[in-house]
Order: structure tokens, then sequence, then C-alpha cells
């Protein structure tokens, strides 16, 4: 696998887990879209699209073609399989090997989950409306064991320094919290922006690893990358606006 192709989780996953998250590097792709984009719905050349997703399929020694997903920031989450067929869910989930969870993301935030075993894997797609929405609770409740036998691994996201967000992206997040202690920790991840009133900078890690903690899964990695700053590395929504997007993926081997 080339080194330079992909982000490979540090998390202490059982030996037969596999994950990792694809860099910007490397591919078929050009201008705004280079090069290794994988998502087919931005506007990149399909023989492109098509070329990486090959590529991504061969380096990683994938043991089946990924579940795409359509996402659409939602708390959906799906059994994943090997069929070729495109599922619209924010999530999914497999339960023994022969699939690969997927999620396409440039800026919002992917989050790998296995199980202690190494029966079960997941991954997810944490915009904020899906995060604030419930797609964490959704995916861990889809994997049906005890929270605590889970680990969660936080891919690259937007960080903390360039998430500027308004009232109602805060007042999404206290509405659907869980607890008081909850609610607690949502307030800590929204920091005054010095110069707009009203408007903050807020730490999606922090509100992920928030809710993962109400949910039961404390043993949480990753969550230290940021799409906007990382150029070189990553594709960024809101640095580029027309841009390309990364696949985080897990499976069982």
């Amino acid at each position: 696998m080339p080194s330079d192709h992909y982000l490979i989780p540090d998390w202490p996953a059982p030996a037969n887990v596999r994950a990792a998250t694809s860099l910007r590097s490397g591919g078929h792709s050009r201008g705004a879209y280079a090069s290794f984009n994988l998502g087919d719905h931005v506007g990149d050349e399909p023989e492109a699209v098509a070329a990486n997703r090959r590529q991504l399929m061969r380096e990683l020694q994938l043991p089946a073609e990924p579940q795409w997903l359509e996402q659409i920031h939602s708390d959906r989450a799906v059994e994943a399989r090997s069929d070729s067929l495109v599922r619209t869910a924010d999530a999914s989930f497999a339960q023994g090997p022969g699939a690969v969870c997927t999620v396409l993301t440039a800026d919002c935030l992917p989050v790998l989950f296995c199980d202690r075993a190494g029966t079960r894997v997941a991954a997810a797609h944490a915009g904020w409306r899906g995060l604030a929405e419930g797609i964490l609770r959704s995916t861990v409740a889809a994997l049906d064991c005890p929270p605590d036998e889970l680990l969660a691994w936080l891919g690259p996201a937007i960080g903390s320094q360039a998430f500027e967000t308004g009232v109602d992206v805060l007042e999404a997040f206290f509405e659907n919290a869980q607890s008081g202690g909850h609610t607690e920790a949502i307030a800590g991840c929204f920091r005054p922006h010095s110069e707009k009133p009203l408007h903050f900078l807020a730490d999606i890690y922090g509100l992920a690893r928030a809710e993962l903690r109400q949910l039961g899964v404390n043993d949480i990695y990753g969550g230290d990358r940021c799409t906007v700053s990382e150029t070189e590395s990553f594709f960024s929504y809101r640095r580029d606006k027309t841009t390309g997007r990364m696949a985080s993926l897990v499976w069982l081997a």
C-alpha cells in the first residue's frame, strides 16, 4: 500500500480489522479534483473517478467493492453489502467479512468503528447536521454489542480553528443533548468568535467525543487533523468549494 496515498488509523484494533482513509494525492483526477478524488457526485470526470476507485480496490486489496452511500446528512445506518448497489444513508455496518464500510468526506467527520472481538465494523459520515441528528447513536445501535466493547477512530475533518458556525448549529446540538452532562460537554465545544457576534468556532472532534462518551463508547482515537489547513493532504469543501472527496473505509479480513 503506498503510504503517501493513505492515512492508516492508529488504534488498537484486532488484527483482522483493516481500515484506511485516502489522501488527495496519487490519483488520476485533474484540476480542482487533483488527484485521488473518489466522489462521483462532485463534477469530476467519470473516467477519472472510476480509475481512482479501481486503484483504491487494488492498493488496499479490498475483498469487495466498497459500499458506496448516497449521503444525506441523516441518522440512517444500513448494512454494508457487496452487491455494488449504492444505498441512501450516512453510515454502514458489517458483522462479518466480505463487505467494506465506506464514507466520503471533505471536511465532515468520518468515524470508523470496530469491536474488541473483531467481529463488527462500521463507518459513519458525521457532518454537523448528522452528528446533531444522531448518526453516531444509530451506528452504535446497529452494531448491536455493548458500547464499552467498541473502539472508535475519528478521521480527518475540519479543525476547530476553521469551523465557523452560527447560533443555529449550537442550538441544534443542545436540542439533541441526552443529559445535563452531555449539554455541558457540548457547550465546551463552542468558542465565541472574537470578531463576529453570535458566531462560534466549533470543535467537531469534541462534539463527536461527547456524543460517543454519552453512548458509553470510551475508547476513542484520532481527531487531530484539519482538512482545511492541511492543503497537501486533504480535500476541503469549505476551503475550495469545488473539490474532491476522500474515502474512509473499514472491513474485516
